[in-house]
């Protein structure tokens, strides 16, 4: 059984259809990318798969488990971890506050146990510090920790954003454009991160991505959708050569 398993997904926005007939199947370790031109509805999927819209029909299941119906903070509980085009960090909080925060979905230590300050709650708490630091310095911005989140460069800010997504102990992480707005050397070492992220947490990755060179790159396979419904899948080099894909992106980048 595939861990996430998408049958049949369609989604209207009033009469705009922005998926439609939609289906995917992701196995436990796969690193898989979906592209697509500008409002093909990629990021539309992600919102589907997070509980943040219902979808007008089909199916979503992660281990045999349907998602559907279920709020975003119980999908998230389920296993799902995310990060978004548009960079969403409390910031006015420190580096290692957002990555503590972000843990507190799993928390163990009850009301009693925050007010009174028992011994259960120091102890949790120094376990999450713990996490939290272990995870910056995996992401590369442990000398970040006391800063700001809105200081840090955007590049960092990106890996931060990252840290929260791996705070949750996902099963699955969903990458929006992990590499928008970045330079060439520092899209090449996300790249490096995600490939590092993923065998050091043994994660299944579902990875949206523009820039044809981290797609091509990392990815074992490549789903390309159009106006919300897919018109091809395979190996990098299958996707590379697909005349659809091609005309899709009216010229795009497409090579490795």
């Amino acid at each position: 059984m595939p861990l996430l398993r998408i049958n049949s997904l369609t989604h209207y926005f009033g009469g705009l259809r922005a998926v439609y007939d939609y289906h995917l199947d992701l196995g436990e370790g796969e690193l898989r990318g979906l592209i697509g031109p500008n409002g093909a509805g990629k990021t539309t999927i992600f919102n589907l798969i997070c509980g943040l819209y219902r979808p007008t029909e089909g199916e979503i299941a992660l281990d045999g488990k349907s998602l559907i119906g279920l709020q975003p903070h119980k999908i998230t509980s389920q296993g799902i971890g995310r990060t978004f085009q548009n960079l969403r960090l409390f910031n006015d909080l420190t580096v290692l506050d957002n990555v503590k925060i972000a843990q507190y979905s799993r928390i163990r230590y009850g009301l009693t146990d925050a007010f009174l300050r028992t011994r259960r709650y120091w102890e949790v708490e120094e376990e999450i510090e713990e996490r939290a630091y272990r995870l910056m310095e995996i992401l590369g911005i442990e000398r970040y920790a006391d800063q700001l989140a809105r200081n840090l460069p955007y590049g960092d800010q990106r890996r931060l954003e990252m840290a929260r997504a791996l705070a949750i102990e996902p099963k699955l992480l969903l990458l929006d454009e992990p590499t928008a707005g970045m330079n060439p050397a520092e899209m090449v070492e996300m790249m490096d991160l995600i490939q590092r992220v993923k065998e050091e947490f043994k994660l299944t990755i579902l990875l949206i991505e523009h820039r044809m060179k981290v797609v091509m790159g990392i990815c074992e396979r490549i789903q390309a959708i159009d106006f919300g419904e897919v018109i091809a899948e395979g190996t990098p080099e299958e996707i590379r050569s697909n005349r659809r894909v091609i005309e899709a992106y009216l010229g795009e980048e497409v090579e490795a």
